[in-house]
């Protein structure tokens, strides 16, 4: 099954993600795409961002197996997929917007269709269990700098591309999901 879950920020969606992967038959992987940007020290820019990468670590269960992938999620995802192919397994993609962001920003810059066509491609051929985790742009106000317009315009795009995809749909807001698609 494929599960996509998006809301907004501190909806209460990762945790929903991570409470219906327990649910699941097997193991359980967690591609963490979060790349905390360092300064020439090696100092992180962002503690807020580390924080939350603190807090998800505190909530998930020690034996799921954690792979930290900023940039290649489908050749990651494809991997674990192999890696596990026969047996009952689940894979958590935490998050689709973290994702798209590290593309925008890294250097060189990397062909966000590209990335995201592979994404795409795999999520359709892997036999495991994926919920993938993504923030909704869709509920705010046109941003008003490039850079901004661009990552909601990849996001949003790529959000209902992987919902097309996907058997099933939750948004979550308040920590309450509600169903989009599928059972």
């Amino acid at each position: 099954m494929k599960h996509f879950v998006l809301g907004g920020v501190r909806s209460g969606k990762s945790a929903y993600a991570e409470n219906w992967a327990t649910l699941r038959e097997g193991n359980v992987t967690y591609i963490a795409t979060t790349k905390l940007w360092t300064d020439d020290d090696g100092n992180v820019l962002d503690e807020g961002l580390l924080e939350r990468v603190e807090l998800h670590k505190q909530r998930r269960p020690t034996s799921w197996q954690l792979i930290e992938e900023p940039l290649e999620l489908a050749v990651t995802l494809q991997e674990v997929a192999d890696q596990y192919r026969g047996t009952p397994h689940t894979v958590i993609v935490e998050c689709c917007a973290l994702w798209i962001t590290n593309l925008l920003c890294d250097e060189p810059r990397k062909d966000i269709k590209q990335y995201k066509n592979a994404l795409l491609e795999v999520l359709l051929s892997v036999d495991c269990d994926v919920v993938l985790v993504s923030a909704e742009v869709g509920l705010g106000i046109m941003p008003m700098n490039k850079l901004a317009r661009e990552f909601s315009d990849e996001l949003g795009s790529l959000n209902q591309e992987i919902a097309q995809k996907c058997d099933k749909v939750t948004f979550v807001s308040a920590g309450l999901p509600l169903s989009l698609k599928g059972e």
